[in-house]
């Protein structure tokens, strides 16, 4: 089979019971009709697997009572916050998870 960008040769690889079509030249990655439909199905069988279930959704948080005086002053700009620091990090590379498609493409 001929890729349809590059019209090299393609590759048929049969990763859990999906089949995937790579161009030797190009590296595209093809699918049949229906595949990308088994591959999300396979996802999400693979992420409750590793994760659980997703739990339902919180109830939303109570309101805060009516506060009489003067709102509270902002800190000035660029002093340090409450947690001590100039921001939290936000997660840079702490929790990483290794997704499905590196199952699938492992080789």
């Amino acid at each position: 089979m001929q890729c349809p960008k590059c019209h090299a040769m393609m590759h048929t690889y049969n990763r859990n019971g999906v089949q995937i079509e790579q161009c030797s030249g190009c590296r595209g990655i093809f699918l049949d009709y229906g595949e990308l439909e088994a591959l999300t199905r396979l996802e999400s069988q693979y992420t409750s697997q590793q994760y659980g279930q997703v739990p339902p959704p919180a109830a939303p948080p109570a309101p805060y009572p009516a506060q009489h005086g003067a709102p509270a002053q902002a800190p000035a700009w660029g002093a340090p916050q409450q947690h001590g620091g100039y921001g939290h990090g936000h997660g840079h590379g702490k929790n990483h998870r290794s997704g499905f498609g590196r199952m699938l493409f492992s080789s």
